[in-house]
């Protein structure tokens, strides 16, 4: 299983250091508690590690027993991407429904509370926020994950967010660096080529990456995409020209690089993940993200290894990956320190948003926007919901709708799953008198969702829609009500709205 490094010198420490790996299980792995006493820094969690908020917290002081400096790091966005409920949905709204408000007070409010939250259970390293500009409404994967198409917009809720998460005592961590908004491919599955002259790139897609790394982001992700205009050769997780020229030298950013997850096949079917991790530290990546997919010791240890044998090689020099393990240590460092000093007055907390208060369905609420007259529904309605594939950062663990929330503030409401092939006179037929409620998202990149939709409104023109993706598609429909993202939240917020008695905000 290891062929070269057995030891804890200091150059396998250095290895393990720059690692970020996941695990199977709701409890650390033998293997990985041994790791962590060799020198393994930093851990990944996922939804599969979580089940409730106190084994969570049980987990995390498992992993500092070993050390108490070690990184525990999240994939936690709120909205659609959520680990801390990914059986539930998530209790706060998305990047897409902070932006549609545009009150960075919020934003901030929003980012504390969930940094309050991870802070509890012991998480200090958030892979969170996205600063992508979603300037292609086709974008497969990013969508409702950023603020919005307005590079300016996406700045300053960028910063707001990580003074929120930081205030609350986890460290940010920006991403996706150089930009994933213009992509039309999913860099999970292959790898997606940007096509802008830099003159777009600096006014467009660095804009928020200089915001945040203004207001003081304790880690950047870079992106698994290839900008011509930069590196014609290497995507930026693996360009020096991109790490080290653009966002060290030029930008000025002295805090710490993370790897998009290195077993995406945007690496790994092109460069492989050990030659890929390699390539990443030289370039000037300082932490490998490793474990959404691969989750297991031997993947730890093929990538130790692949780091030592490079630098005996002369392929990396020993130098940068002691840098990298430096900065590595740097923000272990600065997380335990600020576990003890997690402070609210920099947060700029507003009222209604000390803990326990229900912050995130106040932002969801105010996100909603409605287009036609929101008539009531007296009586339990019959849900469609149209549903399209889950992007792999989304998953298709999360429940997401509104038929469970509709049903809680109507018992009887029942409901229908409907994909590509949904014959919309299947609907009809199951939900008989009842008044039906649409519940579409991302109309706009789905022809098939917006056939079904427009059959269904011809033939029953009292139909409620509920967008709960990207509103790019025009309004229709009775009522059309945009949440701005499909967190458990905005599917209570919408709920609401439609019921005779919502609840004042």
């Amino acid at each position: 299983m290891t062929t070269i490094a057995r030891g804890t010198d200091t150059l396998t420490r250095d290895a393990l250091t720059v690692l970020q790996p996941g695990f199977v299980g709701t409890t650390a792995p033998d293997w990985l508690l041994r790791r962590i006493g060799e020198g393994l820094t930093s851990v990944g969690l996922f939804g599969r590690n979580i089940a409730t908020a106190d084994q969570l917290a049980a987990l995390t002081a498992q992993l500092r027993a070993e050390r108490d400096d070690v990184l525990v790091a999240i994939d936690e966005e709120g909205g659609d991407v959520t680990r801390l409920e990914v059986r539930t949905g998530s209790s706060f709204p998305g990047n897409l429904a902070l932006g549609s408000v545009d009150d960075t007070g919020l934003t901030r409010a929003v980012a504390h509370e969930l940094g309050r939250r991870l802070a509890a259970c012991g998480v200090d390293l958030n892979w969170a926020p996205s600063a992508d500009v979603n300037s292609n409404p086709g974008n497969p994967v990013i969508g409702v994950r950023s603020f919005g198409a307005d590079p300016h917009l996406v700045a300053r809720h960028t910063a707001a967010y990580i003074e929120g998460l930081q205030a609350a005592g986890v460290a940010a961590c920006t991403k996706h660096f150089p930009g994933h908004g213009d992509t039309a491919v999913d860099s999970h599955h292959a790898l997606p080529r940007i096509d802008v002259d830099l003159d777009t790139l600096h006014a467009r897609e660095l804009v928020p990456f200089r915001a945040a790394i203004a207001a003081g982001s304790k880690s950047v992700m870079s992106a698994h995409i290839l900008l011509p205009a930069l590196d014609p050769a290497r995507p930026a997780t693996l360009s020096p020209r991109v790490l080290t020229g653009l966002l060290r030298e030029e930008l000025g950013y002295d805090g710490l690089i993370v790897t998009d997850a290195v077993e995406m096949q945007a690496i790994a079917s092109t460069y492989g993940i050990e030659r890929g991790s390699v390539l990443a530290i030289a370039a000037g990546a300082d932490a490998l993200c490793v474990g959404g997919g691969l989750a297991d010791e031997d993947t730890v240890l093929r990538l130790r290894d692949a780091l030592v044998a490079a630098v005996r090689a002369g392929e990396l020099p020993e130098s940068r990956l002691a840098d990298a393990a430096r900065r590595v240590r740097a923000l272990a460092s600065w997380t335990r320190q600020a576990r003890g000093n997690a402070a609210g007055p920099g947060a700029d907390v507003q009222e209604g948003t000390a803990p326990g208060t229900d912050i995130g369905l106040v932002a969801a609420r105010r996100a909603l926007r409605v287009t036609g007259d929101a008539l009531p529904l007296t009586s339990p309605p019959y849900v469609a919901a149209f549903t399209p594939v889950a992007n792999i950062a989304v998953g298709d663990e999360t429940p997401w709708g509104v038929a469970a929330e509709l049903g809680a503030l109507l018992p009887g409401t029942t409901t229908g799953t409907y994909g590509p092939s949904a014959d919309p006179s299947s609907v009809l037929a199951a939900a008989g008198s009842r008044r039906i409620v649409a519940v579409v998202r991302d109309e706009h990149r789905h022809p098939w969702m917006g056939a079904a939709l427009h059959a269904l409104l011809s033939a029953r023109p009292d139909t409620a829609v509920i967008e709960m993706g990207v509103p790019q598609a025009p309004a229709r429909g009775a009522v059309h009500i945009a949440t701005h993202g499909a967190a458990r939240v905005c599917g209570r917020a919408a709920a609401e709205l439609l019921t005779p008695t919502p609840p004042v905000t």
